[in-house]
């Protein structure tokens, strides 16, 4: 749930109130901590934390650390998706798209970028490399059986349900 207040100027500013999903963060970076940007957005912009920059070359990939610990509550993930600018305008995304972090780890936050362009990319220390989602997750019980249950689909997959 948000908590909504507003400025002076009646734009909206907003409060996390939902208990079940705080999140504790070390931050040892030289750069403000990660934050909405937006009232709807869906993630936190993470930025980079170098002491020089990072050149990544086509098709090249680079573990790029941010300077923030994460601490949360069982049940929950932290995913490392991409920022749609970087990857439209210079082909650059987050490898293993979402990273995870998992509610255990306590290391720090850290970023695999891959170039897939065909220009060499230069991280920037401050640099806004991706973004933060934060979800509630289940665990689940795996049971193991000798057969599945029928259904209309089958085992059809990878496009087998069309393209129109």
């Amino acid at each position: 749930m948000i908590d909504f207040h507003y400025t002076e100027s009646l734009i909206p500013t907003f409060e996390p109130i939902d208990f079940d999903m705080l999140v504790h963060i070390i931050n040892k970076s030289k750069h403000e901590l990660p934050r909405y940007e937006t009232i709807g957005s869906s993630g936190m912009d993470v930025r980079a934390n170098l002491d020089a920059p990072v050149e990544i070359a086509p098709l090249g990939r680079a573990l790029v650390k941010t300077g923030l610990y994460l601490e949360m509550t069982p049940g929950m993930e932290c995913q490392v998706r991409p920022r749609s600018g970087l990857a439209l305008k210079k082909g650059i995304t987050v490898l293993n798209s979402p990273g995870t972090i998992d509610a255990d780890y306590r290391g720090e936050v850290g970023v695999v970028l891959v170039n897939l362009s065909n220009e060499i990319f230069s991280v920037e220390d401050g640099e806004r490399i991706a973004q933060l989602v934060f979800c509630k997750i289940e665990q689940i019980e795996l049971k193991e059986v000798n057969e599945l249950s029928n259904s209309d689909r089958g085992a059809g997959g990878f496009g087998s349900t069309g393209i129109n």
